[in-house]
């Protein structure tokens, strides 16, 4: 049945060959496209000529003016600029030229025409705000120097306009040498070696480094450990000594515990000792190491940052220790302790202290939200969260009214000319602000344009109004059933898998190379090909929805019959079944902790949204309602016999 199938899929996609060939451009849009093709390669000239072909009324005219100036940012007069941004005022292209203008202001130290012009900058940009504390301590506000400290840890190198505030705090003495190590710290553990060279200059002359160490912690790191130094009571000793310490740790580190555990530990202040537990815990707890659990009670009283407490969290988790859930979620930021995670997670510790009133409180806040923990709450409050009706659906005039905004008809026109990145950024510029009636207006615009992908994402913004049929978009339908049916697969499940690879976008191509509407890899598709039987199989129809969507449900089936668990399947999709089957546990595990447990960021995001999906594309497709803890269930624990090839089956 899947050969003929397959058969079947081989002739459409002849068909589709021979019949979606595109016509011939329209002298504009080649014109655009080479304009554009110009700009990026910083050819003015050849920008010049060819934005003569297109007419002054195109809509896409203001952008061939922004490409011109922006290749001329450093020569425009300000007459110019003022002229452009009055005439584009309130546009996404006013204001990317305002911040590349007000960069310039700040190089220039035009302090004056940089204040009266930030006010209207609507995108954040650190080295603007940098240029505007500069300002600010010109009209010798000196209350900015304490502003700026807050960018003093950030674990990045800084822009240049940044750079000249922090050289005038060492210079009146603002930055002292403590200070000057604890970003050192944070660079270190960031991997940004670069930078801390940078920062390491600013030390007084009496407080140096040694270079050699340095190069040595950061190339050999075990080497430096097993033969350091006699004397580690000058801090720039000791610190290259922390550095080996953690560079070790991020590579290999239960090695880096050996080390810690041995002669190194009792010669370092207790505070160093504790600082160091801290970070290796984060590492072993990312490899979800068992002893990182451990690990996380030697660093005590250290300080730890969020990603560290989130990281204790989980391993708490692992270890069904819900005190020490507890604890660390009391230690977070504010900020940190409203993410919906630690939310429910914490409301779990408490249930299972018996403390159910207290539980329930938890559950509350989060009770409505539509994503993973926000139906996990609903379920632990005893019901199973619905979807938000009725479906508020934008009127005729209402949709005329959002095609005759600007932006959006730029994005739109964009969108046709397949340049994507310019698109999206005009898109969400010109929806910011909008209430839900004009959200879900511009929503149903993008559908009737066939762009799922904004029509999907702008009717997620709404706040009362709501639209789940356009929040959860199920184009194809016809084939994706089909194919659900063949392979027998939960079809909510794989729409809600789709949802998150592509947002149902036909010729997408993710930056690592994977296609069409399943975001298949060009290895998977053709192990999938041969394995299913498909003749003639060619990686140029990768991308066509029908073989596309064949070879992703087949992909499915395989990783769900080979891992048995829809969890497990959905982490395999994205990461690999290797690492599905590596990243369970020793004894089995609740699927909502395995879920949270992921150590790839990107795949923990994707799992949880898959996840959540499908129990929205069940109601909305009239699926069978199964409650989402039974959909986690629980994951199996780890075997003897099992394989860890992270690429392919």
């Amino acid at each position: 049945m899947i050969f003929r199938r397959f058969l079947t899929i081989a002739a459409c996609a002849a068909w589709a060959g021979a019949s979606l060939a595109a016509p011939k451009a329209p002298a504009a849009d080649e014109a655009l496209l080479k304009a554009y093709d110009a700009f990026r390669a910083g050819d003015a000239v050849k920008l010049q000529r060819v934005s003569g072909q297109i007419h002054g009324g195109h809509v896409l005219a203001p952008y061939l003016e922004y490409w011109r100036m922006k290749l001329r940012r450093g020569e425009m007069p300000d007459s110019v600029v003022h002229a452009f941004l009055d005439q584009q005022a309130g546009s996404y292209l006013a204001d990317r030229l305002r911040a590349d203008w007000l960069k310039e202001l700040g190089k220039r130290g035009a302090w004056q025409e940089l204040e009266r012009q930030l006010p209207l900058l609507v995108q954040d940009d650190l080295e603007i705000r940098c240029y505007a504390w500069q300002a600010r301590l010109a009209r010798l506000d000196d209350a900015a120097y304490e502003e700026v400290r807050a960018i003093w840890l950030e674990p990045r190198e800084l822009p240049d306009g940044c750079n000249t505030l922090i050289d005038r705090m060492l210079d009146t003495q603002r930055i002292s040498v403590e200070d000057v190590w604890r970003r050192v710290r944070v660079l270190f553990e960031n991997g940004q070696l670069t930078a801390a060279r940078q920062v390491l200059a600013f030390l007084p002359a009496g407080y140096k480094h040694d270079e050699r160490l340095l190069n040595q912690a950061a190339t050999a790191p075990k080497k430096l450990l097993a033969s350091l130094p006699v004397n580690l009571d000058r801090r720039a000793t000791r610190e290259m000594a922390l550095f080996a310490v953690i560079r070790l740790g991020r590579s290999d580190p239960e090695a880096a515990v050996e080390v810690l555990r041995g002669k190194l530990g009792g010669r370092l202040p207790a505070q160093d000792v504790k600082y160091l537990w801290g970070r290796l815990a984060l590492e072993g707890a990312r490899r979800l190491l068992p002893e990182a659990h451990q690990w996380y009670l030697l660093a005590d009283t250290a300080a730890l940052d969020d990603e560290q407490l989130a990281w204790k969290t989980r391993a708490a988790l692992r270890a069904a220790d819900w005190q020490a859930v507890r604890d660390a979620v009391d230690r977070m930021s504010w900020l940190a302790r409203q993410d919906p995670a630690w939310t429910y997670w914490y409301g779990r510790a408490l249930a299972a202290q018996g403390r159910d009133d207290g539980a329930r409180a938890y559950y509350l806040r989060i009770l409505g939200q539509p994503n993973f923990y926000g139906l996990l709450a609903a379920e632990e409050l005893g019901a199973m969260a619905g979807i938000p009706e009725p479906f508020h659906a934008a009127s005729e005039a209402e949709v005329d009214g959002a095609r005759a905004i600007p932006g959006l008809a730029r994005s739109l026109e964009l969108y046709r000319l397949d340049l994507r990145s310019e698109a999206m950024r005009e898109w969400l510029f010109a929806i910011r602000g909008m209430d839900d009636a004009q959200l879900l207006a511009a929503a149903e615009l993008a559908r009737s344009a066939g762009i799922f992908d904004r029509a999907i994402n702008t009717a997620d913004r709404t706040a009362q109004q709501h639209n789940y049929k356009l929040r959860f978009l199920a184009p194809f339908r016809e084939v994706f059933s089909e194919h659900a049916r063949s392979f027998g697969l939960d079809e909510a499940w794989v729409l809600g898998l789709v949802r998150q690879e592509s947002r149902f976008i036909v010729k997408s191509k993710s930056s690592a190379g994977a296609q069409g509407l399943m975001q298949l890899m060009p290895a998977t598709a053709r192990w999938v090909a041969k394995r299913n039987g498909l003749r003639g199989y060619s990686p140029q129809n990768v991308d066509e929805v029908p073989i596309n969507i064949a070879l992703g449900t087949g992909y499915m089936k395989f990783v769900l019959e080979d891992l048995g668990h829809a969890v497990l399947a959905s982490t395999a999709y994205n990461a690999g079944p290797g690492r599905a089957r590596r990243w369970r546990d020793a004894r089995p595990l609740e699927g909502a902790i395995y879920a949270e447990t992921i150590p790839f960021n990107e795949t923990r995001d994707y799992v949880k949204k898959v996840m959540a999906n499908t129990m929205y594309y069940a109601q909305l497709i009239g699926g069978k309602l199964i409650p989402l803890k039974d959909r986690l269930g629980q994951i199996p624990a780890k075997a003897s016999t099992d394989r860890f090839n992270e690429k392919l089956p």
